[in-house]
């Protein structure tokens, strides 16, 4: 009896498939993520609100805080406060700041959100352990395995043979142009 190696092969690539199904997908939205680092924060949602109160002549208490505060809805996120000049008042807040000029009573409030999704699959894209790391190897060499039997599943005039010979080599230009122009 002959093997068959077409019924192994898509059997190999199937079933890396539905393995390896979610950490393709965390791998492509951290990259995604971090393709786009420079546009924005991929792990924070950052929110910035400004103040414009009237100017205050005395220092104000937690009770005055508060109010200031519950006028930009973030008197539940109130931690401490104190005045690191005679003329300015900072408030921690649970993940922001608030900074107010008292003479002016201008300011802003600097929140920071978590990220969903994104933020978890850039904290497993930097390899948070070795044996992530493990993990995350074997899913590279299941990559390498998955893209070498998916170009041998098509036959007659969709594989290799033909249109999918053409495809393939478009995929290997297109880098390809990228490392020269960019590289060289």
């Amino acid at each position: 009896m002959a093997f068959k190696w077409r019924k192994w092969n898509r059997a190999v690539h199937r079933d890396f498939g539905y393995l390896f199904f979610t950490m393709t997908l965390i791998y492509a939205l951290s990259g995604i993520a971090l393709n786009h680092r420079n546009e924005w924060n991929p792990n924070y949602i950052i929110i910035e609100k400004s103040i414009s109160e009237a100017p205050l002549t005395t220092k104000p208490d937690k009770k005055q805080v508060l109010e200031i505060l519950k006028k930009y809805d973030v008197d539940g996120d109130y931690r401490k406060h104190y005045f690191p000049s005679a003329t300015r008042m900072k408030v921690f807040l649970s993940g922001g700041v608030a900074v107010m000029d008292l003479e002016t009573g201008e300011g802003y409030i600097e929140m920071t959100k978590k990220r969903l999704i994104f933020r978890e699959a850039n904290y497993l894209h930097y390899n948070p352990s070795a044996y992530w790391t493990w993990f995350s190897d074997i899913f590279s060499g299941a990559l390498i395995l998955l893209a070498i039997s998916g170009i041998l599943i098509p036959r007659g005039s969709d594989g290799l043979s033909a249109r999918g010979a053409w495809l393939t080599i478009l995929g290997v230009l297109i880098p390809l142009f990228f490392i020269i122009y960019y590289l060289y």
